[in-house]
């Protein structure tokens, strides 16, 4: 199962804000990105990547629990769940920010 790192997501996030108002790149996103040469859009994927296994993995935990099966537990159910909703609602919150940003950049005068 693929779990995001809150920790290393919210760092990478605070060095890519940092980036975008014209700050020095932090440790974080350079210890994140060292070596790999890993740009924004394998980062978005791989996280994009990472939402759907947590909520494959939560919709099979659902069915086991439905099914009856033995291992299947109602706590360890909810909380995939709720992790794979809140990795999702934040994806979509990061897309809506990309949304925005491409806005304000297409309304600028040249």
């Amino acid at each position: 199962m693929s779990q995001i790192d809150v920790n290393s997501v919210l760092s990478q996030m605070r060095a890519l804000s940092s980036l975008a108002t014209g700050g020095m790149p932090s440790a974080a996103l350079s210890a994140a990105s060292k070596g790999a040469g890993t740009d924004f859009g394998t980062l978005f994927k791989q996280s994009i990547g990472s939402v759907v296994a947590q909520q494959n993995e939560a919709q099979k935990q659902v069915n086991a629990f439905e099914r009856g099966d033995p291992g299947a537990d109602i706590v360890k159910t909810s909380i995939a769940g709720q992790k794979a909703d809140l990795a999702f609602r934040g994806l979509v919150e990061v897309r809506n920010k990309l949304v925005d940003a491409y806005t304000t950049i297409m309304n600028m005068p040249v």
